[in-house]
């Protein structure tokens, strides 16, 4: 009878959903001191991993992550590999996610992406994307950076890769020009990746 419970108890949990895993991203923009403030949106509703560019390390303040998020550079690519068999990093967290944030994405790192390069963590991650699964971007550049012919085109590409766009919003930007191109509060990039997640949950997907 014992072991009959055990393993209806057992049942219950493995039928038990999950928390959603989010993978966020920051590329080279000054909003990427914004990136604590966002991991902490994620926190409390979905188990979080995050990657940074070298770039964004520039404007990333550690101490602001939440300490039990890890937080993997290009260094952890090279250093976690080191014979066959071993893991590779940029594969690993790609089977890990269930959705990938990338916020702030900069003009730079648009143009890799649409041009499918991979140079450093972050865009490998993006190159061996399951498009099965849902990419969300949130760019921030300067305004005529953003209105550049250079990247309607890179969101032309985007778009047909199935990577949804959040939007980059008007006010006066860290260069001192206003414009459209700051990067969306992370409350909004949380409420839209949260609220999609849930719509796709209850339509008849699955996190287990």
């Amino acid at each position: 009878m014992a072991a009959q419970i055990m393993e209806r108890e057992h049942m219950q949990a493995d039928l038990s959903p999950r928390k959603p895993r989010i993978l966020l991203a920051a590329s080279g923009s000054v909003a990427s001191i914004k990136f604590g403030n966002l991991c902490h949106c994620f926190a409390e509703w979905a188990e979080v991993k995050a990657v940074a560019t070298k770039a964004s390390l520039h404007f990333i303040d550690r101490a602001t992550l939440p300490k039990d998020i890890p937080l993997y550079t290009d260094d952890d690519e090279w250093s976690s590999w080191n014979k066959i068999g071993d893991n590779v990093l940029h594969i690993e967290l790609r089977r890990w996610a269930d959705i990938m944030v990338i916020a702030p994405l900069s003009a730079n790192t648009l143009g890799k992406i649409a041009g499918g390069l991979c140079d450093n963590l972050l865009t490998c991650i993006v190159r061996a994307w399951d498009y099965n699964k849902p990419i969300f971007i949130a760019p921030a550049m300067n305004t005529f950076m953003w209105t550049n012919p250079f990247t309607e085109r890179h969101l032309m590409v985007i778009d047909e890769l199935g990577i949804s766009l959040i939007p980059p919003v008007s006010k006066r930007l860290a260069c001192g020009d206003y414009g459209n191109g700051a990067m969306a509060e992370p409350s909004l990039i949380y409420s839209t990746v949260r609220l999609f997640f849930e719509s796709q949950y209850h339509a008849g997907g699955s996190n287990n």
